[in-house]
C-alpha cells in the first residue's frame, strides 16, 4: 500500500479519539458530545465549521485556490442501541449504547484526513467533511439534506465508506450500481371475533389467517417477482393472544421487505396488501395494513464508481480492489445518491484478529456486542479519502 506518510505519522493521536467516541456512544439524533468532539479537533485544525444539519450533523470546510468545484466526502458518527460485551479499557460506558457498527472509526477516519487537508492543501477548490448523525434508523442523511446540506455546500459529488468485517485489511470493495438494498416496514393487525378455544366455530379465529397470510406473501418473492431482481419478505413478529384456551379476536404480524429497486418494491408492496386484504376476507376476518418505506436501496452512480477505482488505485493496488456482493442491509448514504453523484465504497475490517483480548469471545461481525474497529483501518481510509478529494479537484 502506498498510503500517506503524515497521516500515519498521526496515528496514534487519531486513534485516541476513535476509542474515546467509541467509549461514549451516542444514540441518533443525540451525538452532542461526539459532535463536540469532532467540532473542536476540526477547530483546532483551523478547518471552519457549520453545525446543526440534521440536529447535530457537522460540516467541516477546507478551501484551497481560487476554483469554485467541491466534493464531499461523508462519516456516519452515531451508535447503537446495544449492550457492549468487550471489556477493553474503551469498551462503552454507556449500557444499552455501542459502537458496534464502527461509526467512531469511520469519524475518525475522516479526521485523520481533515488534519492532513489542514496542513497539505493539495488540491483548487473546497472539500467538504460530511459528519452525519443518525444513520441507524433515523435518516440523518436525509434530514441533513431538508436542513439544506446542498444548497449550504453546493458539492459535486459526494463519496462514503463503511468498513467491512471478513474481507482482508487493505481491500476495498467496490460495485456500480446496487450495493445496498432499501429497508422498509410493514405492520398487519388482523381483526378476527374472540371466542372460547373448546367453541371457535362460534368465533372467527386470527392466527389461521396470520398463518395463511405469512405463506402466501412468499408466493410474491417466487411467483410474482423476477427472478433476477432480488426481493427479501421477512416476517420477524406475529403477536397474539393471552390464555391458552381462549381464541383471541386479533393478532399482529409485523416485518421487514428488502428490495434493490424501487420497482420491485413497489410491485411487493401492492401484492402484500392485496393477500392480506383477501385473506382476512376469505376468513371472514378484517385487517388493518401498514408499510413505511425507511430508506431507499444505495445505488452507486457508475462514472463516480469507476472514479474511485482509478483513484485508489495507486493506494491500495489494483489487486486490493476487489467487486462487492450487493447486500440487503440498508444504508441512508442512498439519500445522499439520490440527490447528488457519488460512490459507497467498502474497507476491509480484517477477521477480529485485531482484537488482542478483552472482546466478549464472539465474532467480530458489524451490529454483534464483540464488535470493535480495526485501528489499521484509520490511516488507510484517510489516505484514500485525501486521494480521492485532489483526484476529483485536479480531474478536467
Amino acid at each position: 500500500m502506498n498510503l500517506i506518510e503524515p497521516i500515519l505519522a498521526d496515528v496514534a493521536t487519531i486513534t485516541a479519539i476513535r476509542r474515546d467516541i467509541h467509549a461514549h456512544p451516542e444514540l441518533c439524533f443525540q451525538e452532542e458530545r461526539t459532535a463536540d468532539v469532532i467540532a473542536k479537533a476540526l477547530t483546532d485544525w483551523g478547518i471552519p465549521i457549520h453545525r446543526g444539519l440534521g440536529k447535530t450533523g457537522v460540516v467541516g470546510i477546507v478551501k484551497n485556490g481560487t476554483s469554485s468545484r467541491a466534493v464531499g466526502l461523508r462519516a456516519d458518527i452515531d451508535a447503537l442501541p446495544m449492550t457492549e460485551h468487550n471489556t477493553f479499557a474503551h469498551a462503552s460506558k454507556h449500557v444499552g449504547k455501542m459502537h458496534a457498527c464502527g461509526h467512531d472509526g469511520h469519524t475518525a477516519m475522516l479526521l485523520a484526513a481533515a488534519k492532513h487537508f489542514s496542513r497539505h492543501r493539495n488540491f483548487d477548490g473546497t472539500v467538504y467533511l460530511v459528519f452525519q448523525p443518525a444513520e441507524e434508523g433515523g435518516g440523518g442523511a436525509r434530514e441533513m439534506i431538508k436542513d439544506g446540506l446542498f444548497e449550504k455546500f453546493p458539492m459535486e459529488a459526494i463519496f462514503g465508506a463503511h468498513n467491512w468485517p471478513g474481507m482482508p485489511v487493505g481491500t476495498v470493495g467496490l460495485n456500480p450500481g446496487a450495493v445496498m438494498a432499501s429497508s422498509n416496514a410493514f405492520r398487519v393487525v388482523i381483526r378476527g371475533k374472540g371466542s372460547h378455544a373448546a367453541l371457535p366455530y362460534m368465533g372467527i379465529d386470527p392466527i389461521p389467517v396470520a398463518c395463511q397470510m405469512v405463506m402466501a406473501w412468499q408466493t410474491i418473492i417466487t411467483r410474482n417477482r423476477k427472478p433476477i431482481d432480488p426481493g427479501v419478505i421477512s416476517a420477524t413478529m406475529i403477536h397474539t393472544g393471552e390464555a391458552i384456551n381462549v381464541v383471541p379476536d386479533s393478532a399482529e404480524i409485523r416485518g421487514t421487505v428488502r428490495t434493490f429497486s424501487m420497482e420491485t418494491l413497489d410491485m411487493i408492496e401492492r401484492r402484500m396488501r392485496e393477500v392480506a386484504e383477501h385473506t382476512s376476507a376469505a376468513f371472514g376476518a378484517t385487517c388493518e395494513f401498514e408499510f413505511t418505506r425507511s430508506y431507499p436501496p444505495t445505488i452507486n452512480h457508475a462514472a463516480e464508481t469507476e472514479f474511485v477505482r482509478r483513484a485508489l488505485t495507486p493506494v491500495v493496488g489494483a489487486a486490493s480492489i476487489v467487486p462487492f456482493e450487493p447486500t440487503m442491509g440498508a444504508e441512508d448514504f442512498s439519500f445522499f445518491l439520490q440527490a447528488k453523484p457519488g460512490c459507497y465504497f467498502m474497507l476491509g475490517n480484517g477477521d477480529g484478529e485485531h482484537r488482542e483480548g478483552g472482546h466478549g469471545m464472539g465474532p467480530c461481525m458489524l451490529h454483534n456486542p464483540s464488535y470493535d474497529f480495526n485501528d489499521e483501518l484509520i490511516p488507510i481510509g484517510a489516505s484514500c479519502w485525501v486521494k480521492i478529494a485532489e483526484e476529483w479537484l485536479a480531474a478536467k
